[in-house]
């Protein structure tokens, strides 16, 4: 069960409304988070957002908390266990939407990656394995010894890992997108046209959008101290995401509420620094490689970060459906949940 402390919520709404703003010459996106969107959204979270009604809604759902990490627990019991990994800069709010849509067909899992949300935060360095470890350990002590297991983002990272190191679990694999671990492995002299074509893009991405991934493999503590204290610093670092990565526009996309919920996560936990050290963690922790011979599914939002080739993702997994979705982006089963559901199912039926 979430509750939160009222003095948290106070302080948070005390340091909203007294947010000292930046200056700017531009009120549109080509710097960043333009001081419009941002005091948009920041009036919102300070004087209309209602936590508790949240909280209330939250709540209806069972949460676990298992060896320090955090899950909500939906669906029927006794169906299919599924699941489900978000990824950054959301939390397992990602899947809200989707969850009535896969309800009657699975009973699913939707736990915080350590150091998200409502999850414990690593006090060391916490890479992508040991996650997939606590996470196949999570479905152990619920009760699952074999499941069906979505990722993206880094939920599709930890997918990996955990399709490589516990196979022996999964009875399919849902992933979207092909993990840029991936795919920088490939050799440049062995590449399709295709594959020469994302590098091209992957290139121009690095460039134009890729800077937040290098502060946050780099120096994500340095980071950490704005985002902790902050809350206008931490909206304008996710929210510029949420514009980027979406097939539509933020507030078109996603409701004010939703925004201020998934803010309101990071800020109350306290998760906003340890959630951004993941990506340095994730640099400096083994990985464990391999082909993934689990029965695997692809579905690729068109505005996602870099939607890979087919002929990649049968380089290292035993694809059986690959769906390029029509419309949506990073946050598929939040933007898109209804075609994302359909997908997932359509998947699971077929093995």
């Amino acid at each position: 069960m979430i509750d939160v402390p009222q003095a948290e919520l106070d302080e948070l709404r005390r340091r909203l409304v007294a947010t000292r703003w930046a200056d700017a010459v531009t009120d549109d996106w080509s710097q960043g988070t333009p001081p419009g969107a941002l005091k948009h959204l920041v009036d919102y979270w300070a004087t209309e957002f209602d936590w508790r009604s949240v909280e209330r809604r939250l709540n209806e759902r069972r949460h676990v908390k298992i060896d320090g990490i955090h899950a909500v627990v939906a669906g029927t019991p006794g169906a299919t266990p599924l699941l489900l990994v978000h990824g950054w800069p959301d939390s397992f709010i990602r899947f809200e939407r989707a969850l009535p849509l896969l309800a009657d067909r699975f009973e699913i899992v939707v736990p915080s990656i350590p150091g998200y949300g409502f999850s414990d935060r690593p006090t060391e360095v916490w890479g992508t394995a040991r996650i997939a470890d606590q996470f196949a350990g999570l479905m152990t002590a619920l009760g699952h010894e074999r499941f069906g297991l979505h990722g993206a983002d880094i939920g599709s990272q930890i997918a990996d890992q955990l399709a490589v190191r516990h196979p022996e679990r999964l009875t399919g694999l849902h992933l979207g997108d092909v993990p840029f671990r991936r795919m920088r492995a490939l050799d440049p002299a062995d590449l399709t046209d295709d594959e020469r074509d994302w590098a091209a893009r992957a290139a121009e991405w690095e460039i134009a959008e890729a800077g937040y991934t290098h502060v946050q493999r780099t120096k994500p503590q340095t980071l950490a101290a704005s985002l902790n204290d902050s809350p206008a610093g931490l909206a304008a670092w996710i929210l510029e995401k949420f514009q980027s990565w979406s097939d539509e526009d933020a507030f078109t996309a996603y409701t004010l509420e939703e925004l201020a919920t998934n803010l309101t996560i990071y800020w109350v936990t306290q998760t906003a620094g340890s959630s951004v050290r993941y990506y340095r963690d994730s640099r400096h922790t083994p990985l464990s490689d391999g082909y993934v011979a689990t029965p695997t599914a692809f579905a690729q939002f068109p505005a996602d970060l870099l939607p890979a080739p087919r002929a990649s993702a049968e380089r290292f997994y035993n694809v059986r459906r690959f769906t390029r979705m029509p419309r949506g982006g990073h946050f598929g089963p939040w933007e898109q949940p209804e075609a994302w559901a359909a997908d997932v199912r359509a998947f699971f039926d077929e093995l």
